[in-house]
């Protein structure tokens, strides 16, 4: 019994051009191009605007945005104003143990498996506050390597603080502690602001 193999014939119009290695190179490259460009990220404006689990909101001088003890369920941009951070022990004692200013994330405890909010943070001035939960930081340093950037960078320049903050609180005086207070503080009054645009819908 004979099997018989028959061959497809590909059919190609006479007028047709056929298409080289070299020009197919280059329509990809410019496909992926094309893709580039769509999928430029801008952290500064994803921060900026609702959408994707975020909320902008405005938050006066003196409204507290979380308290110490609430359930820590999202991270917190300031786009403009000023956060104060406090901490209250059993005794009632309350003391600041942060200060942040605009361009700076605050509240992640999150990430590292925090249940409950470890400080009370609290509007300075009139602040303009981008409001990240959890699953949508997570999502986003993930896939957005300009994103990730952006944040890795502010936990740096805050550890390299609490770091300056510690040795100074070991090795100089009270007098010494007080100056570089001083000199904070007024650093930071320089960056507040009188004024916050409203977001626009």
């Amino acid at each position: 019994m004979r099997t018989m193999i028959a061959e497809r014939a590909t059919w190609v119009h006479p007028l047709a051009s056929p298409i080289s290695g070299r020009a197919r190179a280059t329509r990809k490259k410019r496909a992926f191009l094309k893709r580039g460009i769509k999928a430029s990220f801008d952290p500064k404006n994803f921060l900026a605007k609702v959408g994707d689990g975020k909320t902008v909101s405005i938050y006066q001088n003196g409204q507290i945005v979380f308290s110490q003890g609430d359930v820590a369920d999202a991270a917190f941009y300031v786009q403009k104003g000023n956060i104060k951070l406090t901490v209250v022990s059993e005794r009632g004692k309350e003391a600041v143990v942060g200060l942040i200013g605009p361009g700076q994330f605050f509240g992640e405890g999150p990430l590292n498996g925090q249940p409950l909010r470890a400080t009370t943070a609290t509007a300075f001035d009139e602040c303009l506050i981008t409001r990240l939960p959890t699953a949508t930081l997570i999502a986003v340093v993930h896939d957005e390597p300009k994103f990730a950037e952006l944040f890795i960078a502010d936990l740096l320049s805050r550890n390299s603080r609490i770091e300056e903050d510690l040795i100074d609180q070991l090795l100089n005086s009270s007098e010494g502690r007080l100056a570089r207070m001083l000199l904070l503080l007024a650093d930071f009054g320089k960056q507040k602001k009188t004024r916050v645009d409203y977001p626009e819908d």
